[in-house]
């Protein structure tokens, strides 16, 4: 428990964590001796375990004890610092970024040819750019845990990417996150949503696995 206290990355991961189940709409979070769980419990995809600061020690306890298919770890670190303390059948997934920024309110309207609609329910945040035909073309959402705006599910159809559209939902979503209190952000990248959100004035938190468990 000491160690993850005196993470550094720990604070924003609970903001991470707390803004995502509510995004999910997953149960609150449970704290443990090394981070926080969540049961999630969906098929594939039955707990995860967030751990912001993975120990060899804390590595071997979890991997020892965890016995179900479809429990997630996600871990504050490369995969090369972690996958090697790692057994089979643990299966480590592509890299992913924690990134935070500062929320500035900078709206920008839809290009041509598309709308911008903007829902907040069960305290979820969604952001949808829709072409004429009502099609959703790309979109994002979030939650807010504290003062902190946790960005989830950032997508854009693939006939619709290399328009523009992944920046007007972001700055969006940061308008409408700065309006409801919100001072900074928070989110979980892919190596591809890394480059855009680097544009928009993101930054590293810290790198992050995935692992799962297969059956």
């Amino acid at each position: 428990m000491t160690e993850v206290l005196k993470s550094a990355h720990f604070p924003t991961v609970r903001a991470w964590v707390d803004g995502w189940v509510i995004s999910r709409k997953a149960p609150r979070p449970v704290r443990e001796p090394w981070g926080l769980r969540v049961d999630v419990g969906l098929p594939g995809h039955v707990a995860r375990h967030i751990v912001s600061a993975p120990t060899p020690e804390i590595l071997r306890r979890l991997t020892a004890t965890i016995r179900t298919p479809g429990t997630w770890l996600k871990l504050c670190a490369p995969p090369e610092a972690v996958a090697p303390l790692l057994p089979e059948p643990w299966a480590v997934q592509d890299p992913e970024f924690m990134m935070t920024a500062r929320l500035v309110r900078d709206p920008v309207p839809a290009p041509d040819g598309y709308t911008l609609a903007v829902t907040t329910r069960a305290g979820v945040t969604v952001a949808r750019v829709l072409t004429a035909a009502g099609e959703v073309a790309a979109r994002g959402q979030f939650a807010i845990a504290g003062e902190t705006a946790v960005i989830d599910q950032v997508e854009t159809a693939a006939n619709h990417r290399r328009r523009g559209l992944g920046t007007v939902v972001m700055k969006t979503i940061a308008t409408a996150a700065t309006s409801m209190g919100a001072t900074n952000g928070v989110l979980v990248a892919t190596a591809q949503g890394r480059a855009l959100y680097s544009t928009l004035g993101w930054t590293l938190h810290t790198p992050m696995t995935a692992a799962v468990l297969t059956g």
